[in-house]
């Protein structure tokens, strides 16, 4: 098999001009996602049963059907309704980018409201006591520690999520988005190199996500490094009284 670099060149080339449309994506799903999981976490975590039988249904459903059926129903189905159809919202909801957003970040939501409030309960209930003890307001509180607790335990899932929503947005090529995937489609209806294409459009994917993964070994390491610094002479006094 003889590798035709030029063409391979060319095509990452062409694949990687597509590049700012799978960011764009991608980071607009992971914002509206998260901030979305914080409102479906509190309703929750509510007292109020119908408000957490809401969030329930709501993961319910999100997690358990495909995420191109969800898409699908967005792109196609919105449409059907005349209420929609005739609303100031039309004019956004009948674009395909807007709607692949849209079902990205409905579905990364309910994810992401499960993986925080695994965060959550894993929280040492003696540090909330602690803070309350302290005279701490409950902002005071969510602010100091039950965020930064909750996001540290939270991080390795979420960013596992993070990566399977970038590898996501490659559905949004069936709805007519041009990202990476859809460019990468195009130039196989007129080359039929599918191989190579593709291999082009992996090797992008695996770049971005590589990426991701340091962005977020980076943030784990600002949020923990206070206890490994705890636990360096914690460590050092174990390996003196050894001797």
């Amino acid at each position: 098999m003889i590798i035709d670099v030029a063409f391979l060149s060319d095509t990452f080339l062409k694949l990687a001009a597509a590049l700012p449309v799978t960011l764009g994506l991608f980071i607009s799903a992971f914002l509206c996602g998260g901030v979305l999981a914080l409102g479906i976490l509190a309703m929750r975590m509510s007292r109020w049963r119908v408000l957490s039988a809401f969030a329930r249904g709501y993961i319910l459903v999100f997690r358990g059907s495909p995420l191109l059926i969800q898409l699908f129903l967005i792109y196609y189905g919105l449409g059907q309704f005349g209420i929609i159809r005739h609303s100031f919202l039309w004019p956004m909801l009948k674009e395909p980018f807007i709607c692949a957003v849209l079902a990205l970040s409905l579905c990364t939501a309910a994810y992401t409201a499960e993986i925080l409030r695994g965060g959550l309960l894993a929280i040492p209930p003696g540090q909330i006591e602690a803070g309350q003890a302290c005279g701490m307001s409950r902002l005071l509180l969510l602010r100091r520690i039950i965020a930064p607790v909750m996001l540290r335990y939270a991080l390795p899932a979420y960013s596992t999520e993070a990566i399977l929503l970038v590898k996501s947005t490659a559905l949004a090529s069936l709805v007519t988005v041009w990202d990476v995937t859809g460019v990468a489609q195009q130039i196989i209806q007129r080359t039929y190199r599918t191989m190579e294409v593709f291999l082009c459009a992996a090797a992008i994917y695996l770049l971005l996500n590589f990426i991701i993964v340091q962005l977020f070994a980076l943030l784990e390491r600002r949020l923990s490094h206070h206890h490994r610094k705890s636990a360096q002479p914690l460590a050092l006094s174990t390996v003196v009284k050894g001797e």
